[in-house]
């Protein structure tokens, strides 16, 4: 019986990962041309055509779309047993770049200390901070990411995760503000002021005005921005009021620039946690990483007063 070529597998993972011939070849580093006889190899192999023509694009064939995780799992688990066998991690050796999905928020607070923690112990290692403009455990499931940070949404039941920190909101205005010189401020004087706005997808709306419409009020919103920094440069250029996560503040200039203040109305907590997918959980290099990210956050809380 011929053995299969199990070459074909990498090649297989790249195309079904990426939907492109292109990107799977680029990916390989392999021509485009080349990219294209591989997968009509894989056309006769498997007995599918596996991408087909969609318009301008490439799509999955139904089969395609059926064995793509096991595809996933198949080469990480055949790259794992032909990983050199180490009995310990050697840290000051381990030569890697790990991914983390996370958004500017975290990035921001923790990231550089995120990168010197991790250089400290690992030098060869790179860490990579990917944006992350939507929810999603695709990015997980298809290996593209190591880590995904966040609030957990509909992740899956196989995602693993862990609790890093629980966060809040809290309402930010410049120095020199009318409120600041407020001993209280109450939810009628909030609503009163103008307000900006951070949200991705133009939202103009959160649980801050539920709360407040439970109390008959609703707050004007002047601007929408695309995320928090854009949010805090408004605020402080002006006397609108933003609204950002307490971490997001652990490495802004608030003694010099900007004014914190709790909101005057309950709003849900925030829990953040970092998640990773089954295949990692058992990866020394990954366990590392996901204590290093732990560590470093309670650090960073323990130290900084938000």
């Amino acid at each position: 019986m011929t053995e299969p070529d199990l070459n074909l597998l990498i090649a297989l993972d790249a195309l079904l990962t990426l939907g492109s011939v292109a990107g799977a070849a680029r990916r390989l580093k392999l021509s485009a041309s080349a990219m294209s006889r591989t997968l009509s190899r894989l056309r006769a192999v498997t007995g599918d055509p596996l991408l087909v023509r969609a318009g301008r694009h490439m799509v999955l064939t139904p089969y395609a779309e059926e064995i793509r995780e096991r595809t996933q799992n198949a080469v990480f688990e055949a790259r794992a047993v032909l990983r050199p066998a180490t009995t310990e991690l050697s840290l000051a050796a381990l030569e890697r770049t790990f991914t983390l999905r996370a958004n500017d928020g975290f990035v921001e607070a923790f990231g550089a200390a995120l990168i010197a923690a991790a250089a400290q112990v690992a030098p060869l290692v790179r860490l990579c901070f990917a944006p992350k403009p939507e929810k999603s455990s695709r990015h997980l499931r298809e290996g593209l990411v190591d880590l995904e940070i966040g609030v957990l949404g509909d992740m899956g039941p196989e995602i693993r995760l862990q609790t890093l920190f629980r966060d809040r909101f809290v309402a930010v205005v410049r120095k020199g503000h009318p409120f600041e010189s407020l001993s209280e401020i109450t939810a009628q004087q909030y609503a009163s002021c103008g307000h900006v706005v951070a949200s991705r997808r133009g939202l103009l709306t959160g649980p801050v005005d539920d709360a407040l419409t439970a109390l008959g009020l609703e707050r004007k919103i002047a601007a929408v921005v695309p995320g928090f920094p854009a949010a805090l440069a408004v605020a402080e250029a002006s006397d609108l009021i933003a609204l950002v996560p307490a971490s997001f503040l652990i490495n802004q200039p608030i003694g010099t620039a900007l004014y914190p203040f709790d909101l005057p109305v309950k709003t849900q907590g925030i829990t953040v946690s970092q998640m990773w997918h089954p295949r990692l959980e058992a990866d020394p290099a990954h366990r590392w990483l996901r204590q290093l990210v732990l560590s470093v956050v309670k650090q960073r809380f323990a130290t900084v007063n938000v």
